[in-house]
């Protein structure tokens, strides 16, 4: 028999293992909508964010995961696709970083703390948009969300404050316009069962390598980490064209919507019911899912290319720098 302390003890670990899960897209996805934006970016641009992004801590790190005579301009793209991964690479035990999903009571939406805070923001990643199963009543969505993150790292890039805050609003930026493209990062499925909501479909099992319904619609493009950068070259080099007018919606609560009506349209939808599973997900259901994934992705390139257009570019009366 567990004793209190051991069953407690499990159960921490449960939670923390289901919410850590709750990442959007894997770092191949994440990578590949870096790339989409990095082609769109010009020299003058390329160069900025070089610039910037060699203040991260993790920079030297990245440098050695990129082989030994690769070009200058490879090795920024590279750097520049795993710097998409930082915000996810900072929950690792190991990473310096420290935190969870729980927001701070009274946490301003503004807060830009830099990279000396050594906190991980979780609860940074999502927007915990609730629809219910069966009717359930639905919790107010707590805050800060992924959309005021965006919209208050995407104006600080684009103000005088130092290149250091600034480096840490792109990492960010390039992180998060990745996640909230991703369908279950803009919800939360509240039923009888889990008044609290699902974990954006982390705690719905399938069947296959992914366990969950989250971690399925993350792994599309194909699983990786990091110094699997290549992989995701190769996946944006195939991406579909975004739509035009879609790429010049600049405003993130859109982006947000879109993902949440995809939850309701195309995730939360058969062979996935109203239970917790486990769901074979094999067939049509993939197949449809692979083509959402791609074209996610393809937009989220095209959107950050746009928002880092207007923020690196940003005129002498807002941007000293």
């Amino acid at each position: 028999m567990h004793s209190g302390k051991s069953l407690l003890a499990l159960l921490v670990l449960f939670l923390s293992i289901a919410c850590g899960q709750a990442l959007a897209w894997n770092s191949i996805g994440h990578m590949t909508v870096a790339f989409a934006a990095y082609q769109q970016l010009s020299p003058t641009e390329k160069a900025r964010v070089a610039a910037l992004l060699k203040l991260n801590p993790f920079y030297d790190k990245w440098l050695k995961m990129i082989p030994a005579g690769t070009s200058a301009a490879d090795q920024d793209m590279y750097v520049f696709l795993m710097a998409a991964t930082w915000p996810d690479e900072i929950r690792a035990n190991d990473s310096g970083f420290s935190g969870n999903d729980d927001a701070p009571k009274g946490e301003s939406p503004s807060l830009n703390d830099g990279y000396d805070a050594k906190q991980r923001h979780e609860y940074w990643h999502f927007i915990d948009t609730p629809i219910s199963a069966d009717g359930t009543k639905l919790p107010p969505v707590p805050e800060p969300t992924i959309v005021e993150k965006i919209a208050a790292f995407r104006a600080d890039l684009a103000t005088s404050e130092s290149d250091a805050l600034k480096s840490y609003d792109l990492v960010w930026l390039i992180h998060l316009t990745g996640d909230v493209h991703q369908p279950l990062h803009c919800v939360t499925r509240i039923s009888k069962a889990k008044p609290h909501g699902d974990l954006g479909g982390n705690l719905i099992r399938v069947d296959g390598p992914s366990k969950n319904l989250h971690a399925f619609w993350d792994d599309l493009l194909g699983t990786g980490d990091t110094q699997n950068f290549m992989k995701a070259v190769a996946a944006g080099a195939t991406l579909p064209a975004p739509d035009p007018t879609l790429a010049a919606d600049d405003k993130e609560a859109d982006w947000a919507k879109e993902s949440a009506a995809l939850a309701q349209s195309d995730v939360y939808v058969a062979p996935v019911a109203d239970g917790l599973g486990p769901y074979n997900l094999a067939g049509a259901y993939t197949k449809n899912a692979q083509q959402i994934a791609r074209q996610r992705i393809s937009l989220a390139g095209a959107r950050l290319a746009n928002l880092l257009k207007t923020a690196l570019n940003c005129s002498a009366q807002t941007c000293a720098n």
